[in-house]
């Protein structure tokens, strides 16, 4: 009869216990990361300079998660001034709360932190985190962000034997605020200092051009392997040609999406944009190989030091790297072959994504356009007395309260919903304009560049189709040349001078959503918008709550309370854990009264 009990008291305790961790470990996984960004000194260049590192490293250490995964970041803000940490091309799915800039977040103050928790939702891919507020990625913060495949859906190659991140981008010796102030004083950023490779400077292939005694990077691999390179473009406005001397690069990925895989000795990355290839380490290693970033549709008389030069080392080398870099694309008189690159990447219609089913199940062209938003650029313009950049002749200006805080609390004035989706003419001017997006909606988005340089252009919250691209100005009639079977889906697109590029957007996915040039020098004389999509029937279920720990500013200043440490669900599921474990060591010690 005893042991009868005990086996009831057994089953029903361990009842409850599975009742209350199934809270925690039944739900999907938590990755948490602990985050304090400083200033150090640094000499990339071999010049000292001011850098923000991420737990004393610049870069900074890279987020690894997998798809469906909760991911955890405490910030802690180290720097004398604002900060915000975003991350392209992570969607953040109805959750724009963690999204990390002006138009979603007030600012983390000095000296305080903030806890971001998000769900990293059906996706996989490459991607980065940086800080968004005034040029900060000029000199840092950034780092990689990888989401991984859950491990019962295949990867569409097979499983390589090292994964290696890569972070290429242009880089000045005066640090952001310098950089700045000379936006501010209507002065153009000139000729960058260099090109960076994983935070460092290039490897001395030529005496005259690179001084000695600068730190290089070192891609260590074993011959007769494949390596995952998932390449990042971080940079302030240039965009780089990257190669590796001898090998073919074979593209498999970008931002989130399985391309069509196929080789090529180059490929151009702009600003902004994450690519994965696989590398063969096929060659018989006679010498180390060099790893080239090097600038784009410049003149390389005056960029030649904008060239970012790496190592890739076998360990069977047989010596250094040496004689001249490997040819830069010979394009001079034919602008097209860029261009013509970017078409040629395609959706792997056939290869699963973050959920078991092919890519290409989605068939976006025979979906109808609800909407067409055709957003010209143009120079930079003069705006009461200032130097500032423009979309259809607005030059957005930060709202002083976030746009779905706002509105939650019915602050009248904070934006206007006016943003045109097309230009007009009329004298450009500052605004803090928006698109008033409809949910559910299917839109069309032409980036018009008649600007003289290339731009990117990046939406949060979103993959879009790049559907089409070309020299000259849209018209009605370009639509007929749209790629609507298996354009590549993604969150960055280039769009080259005096050119155009189409992308179409399902807004499934609710709340406030940058839409930005990446080019830092571009975006911070407001060359930016946000789309507010809100779900007219809302319940509760299409938009995440306001979080907790939400910072206030602005009109909302007054609801700001002196900060306390934050609590999350991961510190939740912690004290839950040591929960079961309490219990599951009071259900033994009651046995042994029961026996």
């Amino acid at each position: 009869m005893a042991l009868f009990r005990c086996s009831v008291f057994y089953l029903v305790s361990l009842t409850h216990i599975a009742l209350l961790s199934t809270l925690c470990f039944a739900a999907d996984p938590y990755v948490s990361y602990d985050f304090r960004f400083s200033y150090i000194t640094a000499s990339p260049l071999g010049v000292p300079q001011q850098v923000i590192a991420v737990n004393g490293k610049f870069p900074g250490p890279a987020i690894n998660a997998t798809t469906n995964n909760n991911v955890v970041v405490n910030v802690h803000n180290d720097l004398d001034e604002n900060l915000l940490l975003t991350w392209s091309g992570v969607q953040m799915r109805r959750n724009s709360w963690q999204d990390g800039v002006l138009g979603t977040n007030c600012p983390i103050p000095s000296k305080w932190n903030w806890t971001y928790q998000f769900q990293v939702k059906d996706q996989i891919g490459s991607f980065f985190y940086f800080p968004s507020l005034n040029l900060q990625r000029a000199s840092g913060g950034f780092g990689s962000f990888v989401i991984n495949n859950r491990v019962i859906i295949p990867i569409p190659f097979a499983q390589p034997d090292g994964d290696i991140v890569i972070i290429i981008g242009d880089w000045f010796t005066q640090n952001h605020t310098a950089l700045a102030k000379a936006l501010d004083a209507g002065k153009d950023l000139g000729v960058p200092d260099g090109v960076l490779i994983n935070g460092k400077g290039p490897y001395r292939y030529n005496n005259t051009l690179v001084p000695d005694g600068i730190e290089y990077a070192t891609i260590n691999v074993d011959p007769g392997k494949t390596y995952r390179l998932r390449v990042h473009n971080v940079g302030t406005s240039t965009s780089l040609n990257f190669r590796i001397q001898n090998h073919n690069l074979l593209l498999a990925e970008t931002e989130g999406h399985y391309t069509m895989q196929q080789n090529f000795t180059d490929f151009d990355i702009h600003v902004g944009q994450s690519y994965s290839f696989l590398l063969s380490t096929d060659q018989n290693a006679s010498t180390d190989y060099y790893i080239v970033a090097s600038a784009r549709f410049v003149n390389e008389s005056i960029w030649q030091r904008v060239t970012g030069v790496g190592i890739l080392h076998y360990s069977n080398s047989k010596g250094p790297a040496s004689g001249p870099l490997p040819d830069p694309p010979n394009d001079v008189y034919d602008k097209s072959r860029s261009m013509n690159q970017a078409l040629s990447v395609r959706q792997n219609g056939s290869a699963s994504g973050a959920r078991p089913n092919p890519q290409g199940s989605f068939h976006y062209g025979s979906i109808n356009i609800t909407e067409t938003y055709l957003l010209k650029t143009v120079p930079p313009v003069t705006i009461n007395g200032t130097s500032r950049a423009t979309i259809n002749g607005i030059s957005f200006v930060n709202p002083q309260t976030p746009i779905r805080l706002a509105d939650k609390h019915n602050v009248k004035g904070a934006y206007k919903l006016d943003f045109p989706n097309k230009p007009l003419d009329r004298p450009p001017r500052k605004d803090i304009s928006v698109i008033n997006a409809t949910y559910k909606g299917f839109i069309e988005v032409v980036f018009q560049n008649n600007d003289t340089v290339l731009q990117s252009f990046h939406i949060d919250g979103y993959s879009f189709f790049v559907v089409g691209m070309d020299y000259g100005e849209w018209t009605e009639d370009s639509r007929n040349r749209y790629n609507k079977w298996d354009a590549i889906s993604r969150c960055t697109t280039q769009v080259y001078p005096g050119a155009w590029t189409a992308v179409l957007i399902s807004l499934d996915n609710t709340g406030a959503w940058n839409l930005r040039a990446e080019n830092l020098d571009r975006w911070y004389l407001g060359q930016e918008t946000y789309l507010r999509i809100v779900n007219p029937d809302e319940n509760g279920e299409t938009e995440f709550a306001v979080p907790d720990n939400v910072l206030y500013c602005g009109a909302l200043a007054s609801l700001q309370k002196k900060q306390k440490q934050s609590s999350s669900a991961m510190s939740i599921c912690r004290g839950k854990s040591k929960l079961f474990m309490t219990l599951l060591v009071a259900l033994f010690a009651l046995s042994f009264t029961f026996n």
